[in-house]
């Protein structure tokens, strides 16, 4: 596709196109399926005419005002940490560099609970202290793996020892706590979208206006780096100044959705490679992983609802395990190919 004038131009495979309209088909019913599911249950033809203002005065405040924000909760971080786990991806160069496996998500919990147990603040400051964290590790990581450029393995093995070094820093934190701090800690710590409302998502939504385009927009310059600086810099890349600007970005997006749900693991790990496999397209997929971030995040709020009777269980403990299970196949696969 070519805009008038030749200014812009953007090549889409016909398989890629179709896996986006499908992904976004899916992620979209979820959401629906998340909105109407609870005490009050209503198929998703109700919730869509609700939504379109046919709905009766009961189902109007059950849907906008008690699911509506957490639907939305839930499509705007799985996003966020599928985009922000294809970018650090590509930019390590390996399926291992997630954020919430090189020590971002873990700054941002560490803000938080900084937030939580020192300065005993609200949902407000937990929130700002989780970015701030995620900002500051962020930071931190890339000047220590800064040497006359930042390399993908250095990032990486820079990332894991200092989550080992944050988790224990969580630790020693909830062990200073009250019971009440702990509580509360303990329980953001899960990852959960449970009592979203719309304070969480306007927040969010801002932040996903600004970076999700701005990210997908330097997609072209991301795959042009894969193929290493040499190669991007003879193409016209500014490799440095891209390569900080889209780590940025990822980082900030990542803390903003650890700040809305909680550290939900294992989505940015998986969502960019079960994208990379569906599309079979080389390059970041940044828009397919974005929107099979939203789809999982949905996913795993509906089975942790339904699927455990009369409990429901936090969002983020259903990612947790299945990513889990997904982490040691990826290592077993790694390791047969020689790249681990």
């Amino acid at each position: 596709m070519r805009t008038p004038g030749g200014l812009l131009s953007v090549r889409i495979g016909t398989r890629t196109a179709l896996t986006l309209v499908l992904l976004t088909a899916a992620a979209l019913f979820a959401a629906v399926v998340v909105i109407g599911s609870g005490d009050y249950p209503m198929s998703p033809a109700t919730v869509l005419t609700t939504l379109t203002g046919g709905g009766t005065a009961a189902q109007e405040f059950i849907v906008q005002d008690l699911r509506l924000p957490r639907a939305l909760v839930g499509l705007l971080v799985g996003t966020a940490l599928g985009l922000g786990g294809a970018v650090f991806q590509s930019v390590t160069r390996n399926p291992l560099g997630s954020p919430d496996v090189i020590g971002f998500g873990q700054g941002a919990t560490v803000g938080a609970l900084c937030s939580i147990v020192l300065f005993h603040g609200g949902a407000g400051q937990t929130a700002a202290g989780a970015v701030v964290g995620g900002l500051a590790t962020g930071a931190c990581i890339y000047l220590l793996a800064w040497k006359r450029g930042v390399h993908g393995y250095r990032l990486v093995l820079v990332g894991i020892g200092s989550a080992a070094m944050l988790t224990a820093v969580t630790q020693y934190l909830i062990t200073k706590a009250d019971i009440v701090d702990a509580t509360r800690a303990v329980l953001w710590m899960t990852g959960t979208l449970d009592g979203a409302d719309w304070g969480q998502v306007w927040p969010m939504l801002g932040v996903a206006a600004v970076l999700v385009p701005l990210t997908l927009g330097h997609a072209r310059q991301l795959r042009m780096m894969e193929m290493g600086d040499d190669a991007a810099y003879a193409l016209g890349v500014p490799v440095q100044r891209t390569r900080i600007l889209l780590m940025a970005c990822a980082v900030l997006l990542v803390a903003t959705a650890t700040a809305a749900a909680g550290p939900i693991t294992f989505v940015s790990l998986s969502a960019p490679q079960l994208a990379r496999r569906v599309t079979r397209a080389p390059g970041p997929n940044l828009a397919a992983s974005a929107l099979m971030g939203a789809l999982l995040l949905c996913a795993a709020d509906l089975l942790a609802t339904h699927a455990f009777g009369g409990r429901q269980l936090p969002a983020g403990v259903v990612t947790a395990v299945v990513g889990g299970v997904y982490l040691l196949w990826l290592l077993v696969t790694e390791r047969r190919a020689g790249r681990i």
